[in-house]
């Protein structure tokens, strides 16, 4: 739940990153929908220089408006845990899985155009996952519980010759997103408790000393014959 307004500063500026790349995929499907223009040539192409293009477009380029719209709602959910949730690694590791799923493909994949976020989203999956593995706090442990409900069925995306699909992006954006997870453990906060639960001992105020009850009979009485004459 969002308690205070720095939660909510926190919850919409999680949201730039996952907005801005889900318009920019449907802005550039709409205008090549409009324009008739078929832009699958900015996908990646592996084992070819020109190819290399892909690495940065093709994950912004789809082949019809059910496969941008499949991809859309896990890119913008994923995206923003990571953002949300770890965000002090959250640019460098979603970057580094952009960039390395990209150049997985085009090093090791099938010699044809490959194109779409999937890949990309295998990778945030896996990292979301691993992370909870890895870090072992009680936040990453719900996330990865969650990511497993919601996302348990992409494991078939990774079983080789399915037509139409390229599992080797979805299979690489995963190990990438292992590969990034591990990398990024210890610079993962563990969950800290919400401010309202720590206690300030300083601003605590108490009927009877706090030491009251560790000094002797003594002590006490001592303490007592320096007050009463000190009021004569």
């Amino acid at each position: 739940m969002i308690h205070t307004d720095t939660d909510r500063s926190r919850f919409l500026d999680s949201l730039i990153l996952p907005l801005f790349g889900a318009i920019l995929m449907w802005v550039i499907h709409i205008v090549s929908f409009v324009l008739g223009a078929d832009l699958y040539y900015l996908g990646i192409f592996p084992k070819s220089f020109p190819g290399l293009i892909g690495i940065i477009t093709g994950p912004f380029i789809h082949g019809d408006f059910q496969h941008l719209t499949s991809n859309t709602v896990p890119f913008i959910l994923l995206s923003w845990m990571i953002t949300y949730f770890y965000k002090e690694v959250a640019i460098k590791s979603i970057l580094a899985i952009y960039i390395l799923t990209g150049l997985a493909v085009w090093g090791f994949a099938r010699e044809v155009y490959h194109i779409g976020a999937s890949g990309v989203i295998y990778g945030l999956v896996a990292f979301v996952f691993w992370s909870g593995v890895f870090v072992k706090d009680i936040r990453s442990i719900v996330l990865s519980m969650v990511v497993t409900v919601l996302y348990s069925g992409m494991f078939f995306g990774i079983v080789p010759n399915q037509e139409g699909i390229s599992w080797e992006s979805h299979f690489y954006g995963a190990l990438v997103g292992i590969f990034i997870a591990f990398v990024m453990k210890s610079q993962i906060e563990p969950e800290k408790k919400h401010d309202d639960w720590e206690e300030d001992e300083t601003d605590k105020t108490y009927f009877l000393p706090r030491d009251t009850f560790e000094k002797t009979k003594i002590e006490r009485a001592r303490e007592q014959w320096n007050w009463n004459s000190d009021m004569t």
